[in-house]
């Protein structure tokens, strides 16, 4: 969670290496702004609920959270802030549904049609998903279940229990397919830049 200005520089930094921007490749050459603006945006609207206070603040933070509201509609999000960690990569545009409640770890990619949330039964209980995790197109995960770290949820799975570090996982309901999930096949964000 952002809690001072470094860590919102951070936060920017992270995602833009996780979509594989750097110097050489500029923004616009893969299509993806309006994703990257979103993802921006929501960093913004973080840093200042979390950091900012005061009369002035909470004025432009109504602002910015109305922007940010605007921006979800626009691309079919309803994405909550203070909900991923740093490194998050939205794959495309699309259906993607998180509740409030549900924390995701660092460097998640994640892809449309997704949805994170809550039993019916008991709506404070939402997934934790851990660092690394890919989240594949139509998954649905729900309950209060734990997704370890290097985790890949096939496409269309249906997750309602734990399961545990370095695995794939697939299925309705899903189960674990093989035991490699996602260990050295993104390109992490360098260690260096982390606090």
């Amino acid at each position: 969670m952002i809690r001072s200005k470094k860590d919102y520089k951070y936060y920017l930094e992270c995602d833009k290496l996780a979509r594989g921007y750097n110097k050489k490749n500029y923004f616009g050459i893969r299509g993806e702004i309006p994703v990257y603006k979103f993802q921006r945006m929501m960093r913004r609207v973080e840093y200042f609920n979390n950091c900012k206070h005061g009369f002035f603040y909470k004025i432009i933070t109504l602002i910015l959270k109305y922007q940010y509201k605007k921006m979800q509609i626009k691309l079919g999000y309803s994405i909550p802030i203070n909900t991923f960690g740093p490194g998050l990569m939205i794959q495309h545009r699309g259906t993607i549904c998180v509740n409030g409640k549900a924390r995701v770890g660092r460097n998640c990619r994640i892809n449309v049609d997704v949805n994170i949330g809550t039993n019916m039964e008991k709506e404070g209980e939402a997934p934790v998903i851990g660092d690394n995790c890919f989240i594949g197109p139509g998954v649905k995960m729900f309950g209060k279940i734990h997704i370890g770290n290097n985790v890949a949820i096939g496409a269309n799975s249906v997750v309602n229990k734990s399961f545990p570090d370095n695995v794939t996982i697939a299925g309705v309901p899903a189960k674990i397919v093989n035991n490699i999930g996602t260990k050295n096949r993104f390109n992490y964000y360098p260690k260096e830049i982390e606090e």
